[in-house]
């Protein structure tokens, strides 16, 4: 087997959040559920999972094992919900406080990296470039750099981080290939 090295460069991450009058952050949820008298109604389980259900799974954690060597406790895409090889992907993270670098980071408010972030999106890019013309297949692919990183919002255990990547460039010759990407959080 033939060992590919393919530079990928985020050039942007983001995550956004809804800042209430009180100060706190307010998710899209929490706000639908403010009456206009100011109480707050439960909308159920079967309602709040329905927001999702029209977003499909297009490679499953385990398919996504098949396109990264990466395994517990540093894979961090979940599965992947929109996909255009060699092109672009949409995935996903389930943030929760089950995540090793929660014990230290930091004890009492638990923050996920942002170099784990960017770790992730890296990952994700790699799926993408898995089907890139030119790109062996099974090749191992490796994180260059990250220009214009900024985070608006901590990613904290509860969150779903859900990340977009594009590949911008391909250097077939060398083997090296930009990207862009961006994360959100509720």
């Amino acid at each position: 087997m033939k060992l590919a090295l393919l530079l990928a460069s985020i050039t942007s991450a983001s995550a956004f959040l809804s800042p209430s009058p009180s100060g706190g952050v307010v998710t899209r949820l929490a706000a639908e559920a403010v009456e206009a008298n100011g109480e707050t109604t439960m909308m159920g389980g079967a309602a709040i999972s329905a927001l999702t259900k029209d977003v499909k799974t297009v490679y499953t954690t385990e398919d996504v094992d098949k396109f990264l060597p990466h395994r517990y406790p540093f894979a961090l895409v979940d599965k992947i919900v929109e996909y255009e090889a060699g092109k672009k992907a949409v995935g996903i993270k389930q943030v929760t406080k089950n995540e090793e670098f929660f014990n230290g980071h930091f004890p009492g408010k638990p923050i996920m990296p942002g170099v784990l972030q960017l770790e992730a999106m890296a990952q994700l890019a790699g799926c993408v470039m898995d089907g890139l013309d030119g790109a062996e297949p099974g090749a191992i692919f490796f994180f260059g750099g990250a220009d214009g990183v900024k985070w608006k919002k901590p990613v904290v255990p509860g969150d779903t981080l859900v990340m977009e990547v594009e590949v911008l460039k391909f250097n077939k010759k060398f083997g090296i290939c930009k990207a862009t990407g961006k994360a959100y959080v509720d």
